[in-house]
């Protein structure tokens, strides 16, 4: 690996786990590298991690069925232009998986065959799995004239005072 990127590529282990890091511009490359050279022929997953302030990383999963080895691959985009090429021509099966990162985090994956949404309804604006995305609860008003359990008037035992179902009435501490 340090032969054929020298010090374009970070490599580090983390609980038995190799993980490569590089820039966008070697990405295809790393891929490639790995594939035809290292023999990581099986493509397991790729997602985008949100990495305030600035950026997205982009993360592959790939392994090596002779091994029985893996390596998780990694690159960082840049939040305000978060383009990265797309991996489909090195592995067929990053196809839904770059669609679904563009969907949930922007990550564009340029020359990508069929980049359009892949689990979102039509319509939908943003990218929920950005940590700057508003979530419709926290933004939600209270339903009017909404109550506790316990304070409707109707004369409902709160919660705190039903048993759940097999328990002893006698159980638990003393009443006060």
């Amino acid at each position: 690996m340090q032969a054929r990127f020298g010090d374009r590529a970070e490599i580090s282990e983390s609980y038995g786990d190799t993980t490569i890091d590089v820039t966008p511009a070697d990405w295809i490359e790393l891929l490639t590298f790995v594939r035809d050279d290292l023999g990581y022929a099986f493509f397991d997953w790729l997602t985008g991690v949100d990495d305030p302030p600035d950026a997205f990383l982009v993360v592959a999963h790939v392994y090596n069925l002779t091994a029985g080895a893996r390596l998780l691959l990694r690159t960082r985009v840049p939040r305000e232009d978060p383009h990265l090429p797309t991996a489909v021509g090195v592995y067929r099966g990053a196809n839904w998986h770059e669609r679904e990162t563009y969907e949930m985090f922007g990550v564009i994956f340029d020359d990508h065959p069929y980049l359009v949404p892949l689990l979102l309804p039509d319509g939908f604006e943003g990218h929920p799995l950005r940590k700057d995305f508003i979530l419709a609860a926290r933004v939600a008003k209270p339903w009017p004239g909404a109550k506790e359990p316990g304070e409707s008037g109707h004369g409902a035992p709160s919660r705190r005072k039903t048993l759940p179902p097999g328990v002893p009435a006698d159980w638990g501490p003393p009443d006060a």
